[in-house]
Parts: structure tokens; C-alpha cells; sequence
């Protein structure tokens, strides 16, 4: 099947009235990150380029266009939270992305209970079903294809404690689309969930093989 092509470089710019690559490379998951400053002020805040890169070790991580309070932290203290946003939290999550003063609690902000972590120094939202502790692996600031760094800086951690709701492991396998995940699209608000009803499963090529 053959398509007609809206086709732009992207450092000519788009020529159209939003940038579409979060909308084509989504939805994604969500890095709600929790840190402490060195000074002990707790910091929340959404990230919407996130995601998992590796098993063993687990190593997840995300992106911040901008030295911010998150990437501080987690420079100055080597650790960090990820907590799972999901439906019944979409409103807190969002709350937790205001721009507000270095020393302020986005905990407080958007009425969230820190839950102290057992691993690292760093609060995790109590509310949330999901969180993993992690210390940080690197700190890389992209450069473009010229080498040129760009002020974007990829945050890694590795994952040293998962906290799971029971309420989520049927059997023991956990159910995605139970905990509502909720997913950051293209556009200034788009957001999505998923549902089970949305499911369907493929075996890998070298599954079937006899």
C-alpha cells in the first residue's frame, strides 16, 4: 500500500501548527520522578521522555530539556524514585509539574503522602502502586549530529527496589492495564489509558520454532 507523504526536515521546521514527533513516537510512558535535594527538599516532577532500557541490571530512565531541579538532585544525591502514574492520580501528576521555587514540596502542591523509601534517601508517592528505587548510572547532556551539545540531559538509574501493589499480581503476574497507566501523546494536554479490551498478543518468531 502506497501513502501520499507530508515529508519536512525537521531543522527547517514543521510548517505545521504542532510538531508531531511526541504525537508519532507515543503515547509514552510517564517518569514521575521523586528526588531530594542535598539539603533534604523533596522534588516531583512528570517527565514524558521516559522509559525501561535494560533487564539485568534493570536500568530505566528519562530526559530533561533543562538543568532542573530533578536532574540537580539526582546529581548531587546519585538517587531517585520512579512512581507509576496512573487514572485515579492523572490530576495530582499534573499539579506536580508547576513551575514553583527550587524549596517547595510538589508533595505538598499537589496533596500527595511521602513514603519514605527503603533503599535510598528519596520520598515515593504513597498513592501510587507502583515505585522503583533507583541510583544513578549516568548523566549524559545530548549533542546533535554535529556533536554540538544540546541542553537536554538523559538522566540513568539503576533500579535496586521494586514496590508493587498486591492488588496488581493475579497468580503472580502483574496486570498493566489494572493499574491504569496513563500514557503522554502529542499535543499540550493529550493524554491516554489502556484497557484490556484494547489487548492482543503475538508469540515471537523464535517462540514457534519446534
Amino acid at each position: 500500500m502506497s501513502h501520499q507523504r507530508y515529508s519536512y526536515q525537521p531543522r527547517a521546521g514543521h510548517g505545521l501548527p504542532h510538531d508531531p514527533l511526541n504525537a508519532i513516537v507515543g503515547p509514552r510512558p510517564i517518569g514521575w520522578i521523586s528526588s531530594t535535594s542535598s539539603s533534604g527538599a523533596r522534588n516531583l516532577a512528570p517527565y514524558s521522555f521516559f522509559n525501561c532500557f535494560n533487564y539485568q541490571p534493570p536500568i530505566i530512565g528519562f530526559a530533561s530539556t533543562g538543568w532542573k531541579d530533578s536532574v540537580r538532585n539526582i546529581t548531587e544525591t546519585k538517587a531517585f524514585v520512579w512512581n507509576l502514574a496512573t487514572r485515579p492520580l492523572a490530576e495530582a501528576m499534573n499539579e506536580s509539574s508547576a513551575s514553583i521555587a527550587h524549596d517547595e514540596d510538589e508533595f505538598a502542591l499537589a496533596g500527595l503522602t511521602p513514603l519514605p523509601a527503603s533503599q535510598i534517601d528519596v520520598s515515593m508517592v504513597a498513592e501510587s502502586p507502583v515505585n522503583f528505587e533507583c541510583r544513578l548510572t549516568q548523566c549524559i547532556q545530548l549533542t546533535d549530529m554535529n556533536g554540538e551539545q544540546v541542553p537536554t540531559w538523559l538522566i540513568l538509574g539503576e533500579v535496586v527496589a521494586v514496590h508493587i501493589a498486591t492488588s496488581l499480581l493475579e497468580e503472580g503476574i502483574y496486570q498493566t492495564a489494572k493499574a491504569q497507566p496513563i500514557l503522554r501523546a502529542g499535543g499540550p494536554s493529550a493524554y491516554y489509558g489502556i484497557s484490556e479490551d484494547q489487548r492482543f498478543d503475538l508469540v515471537r518468531p523464535d517462540a514457534r520454532k519446534p
